[in-house]
């Protein structure tokens, strides 16, 4: 049984996972003015260490407008590498590229304040060490890590929790950002559609010989999309990318076992040799890939927002930039809640949220799971239609660009944080 209510601790939002998602939504929530514990079962000092975690992130301008907003991107934009270019382009391993591609340039967005990037890449650990830098600022949230929710409650007064050590909190709302595996997405008895892929991702920083110039590559191969995407210079000036490698699972078990040189050895074959010589730099990763979809994103004050409701393929990088608009679209439903007097545990904020972002999720489930489907394959007729495809809409300028924006996160109801605006 919970203690008397006034021997908790009271706030306005208990998050439960510290992660990239957790801890932005609580940032966010905190710099608006609202009282947030996070619960984390992972040690920060773990966290930020440096085998925990080999992805890069991509952030696309509407999330990097929203960490400046919220005052995350001073933290972290030392450690970003701007993308001012994309050419996303098809072939297969044996055959050369095809002529006909894709390519975004930032300067043909003809924006007044000049040629601002698309986007940024940002390495997971240092968009954690960022994220906790920010969090240390926010008198208003509170951290509790390493620590596990024994016990959660939602009632008609509120959302009890009782951690592992004893701890009791309460508060209007619980928000589960937990990751795929959420356990209070479980108990709340909200089902997910799921299915794996027959891929995995392989994921690791390279070092090249020649500058990136601030290109990201995609380049599709016959197992899955192949992504080689810019990022700061290591400390001693040499040119570093990150790579995301979609393969069969088979082969990228195989590859795994490797030798570092015969790995980059692979890299370089698909890839070429435009940056020159390529050796791997430290650790490699593999991720197996899965999509999963939660039949609706609330319960009775209960929010889910990032893994915990949605996971895609990394085909377009969009994982967090997703989990990023759903943090965004929830603060400000609650945030207005507020003002308004109104629950913000209640059924009108929870509803704003759900009815804005299930559209865009499902919109972005289909677009990725199609394109790995379309690009994962060397039939000859789909080859050359979405060949004709790319360089279609690459000869187009106003089509072009509105996929430009699309990608840089800045079409359709957008919250007022992806705005760059304050809530």
């Amino acid at each position: 049984m919970f203690k008397a209510i006034d021997e908790e601790q009271a706030c306005d939002v208990i998050v439960s996972g510290g992660g990239l998602n957790g801890l932005t939504l609580a940032i966010a929530l905190a710099d608006a003015g609202m009282t947030v514990t996070v619960i984390d079962r992972l040690d920060p000092a773990v966290a930020v260490a440096a085998p925990f975690d080999g992805r890069g992130t991509a952030i696309a301008r509407g999330s990097q407008q929203m960490m400046a907003a919220i005052g995350l991107w001073s933290h972290a934009e030392a450690a970003a590498c701007p993308i001012r270019e994309i050419r996303v382009s098809d072939g297969a391993l044996g055959r050369p590229a095809s002529s006909l591609f894709l390519h975004y340039d930032c300067a043909e967005l003809g924006e007044p304040e000049g040629d601002r990037p698309l986007g940024y890449i940002v390495e997971n650990q240092a968009l954690r060490i960022a994220l906790y830098a920010r969090a240390e600022e926010l008198p208003s949230l509170t951290l509790i890590a390493p620590a596990e929710i024994a016990e959660a409650e939602r009632g008609a007064a509120g959302v009890f929790v009782s951690l592992s050590d004893g701890q009791r909190l309460r508060a209007p709302l619980l928000v589960a950002a937990e990751g795929r595996n959420s356990s209070l997405r479980e108990a709340a008895g909200i089902g997910v559609t799921t299915w794996d892929y027959p891929q995995s991702g392989l994921v690791a920083t390279l070092h090249h010989s020649l500058p990136h110039e601030n290109v990201a590559h995609e380049h599709f191969l016959p197992s899955g999309p192949f992504a080689v995407l810019p990022m700061t210079d290591a400390s001693d000036g040499t040119p570093r990318s990150s790579l995301v490698w979609t393969e069969r699972r088979d082969l990228a078990a195989a590859m795994m076992e490797v030798s570092p040189e015969r790995f980059a050895a692979e890299v370089q074959r698909r890839f070429g040799d435009s940056l020159g010589e390529i050796t791997l730099a430290g650790q490699r990763w593999c991720y197996p890939l899965s999509l999963l979809h939660a039949e609706r994103y609330i319960d009775r004050r209960l929010a889910l927002i990032g893994d915990a409701a949605h996971v895609i393929h990394p085909i377009a990088g969009q994982g967090l930039n997703l989990g990023l608009r759903d943090i965004a679209a929830l603060a400000e439903a609650l945030v207005d809640a507020r003002r308004l007097g109104l629950d913000i545990g209640g059924p009108t904020p929870l509803t704003r949220y759900e009815r804005w972002r299930r559209s865009d999720t499902m919109t972005l489930i289909v677009v990725t799971d199609g394109l790995n489907r379309l690009f994962s394959n060397d039939l000859p007729p789909l080859r050359l239609a979405r060949d004709l495809g790319l360089a279609a809409v690459d000869r187009v300028p106003p089509l072009k660009r509105l996929f430009m924006r699309h990608a840089m996160g800045l079409v359709g109801d957008l919250p007022r944080l992806l705005t760059g605006a304050k809530l």
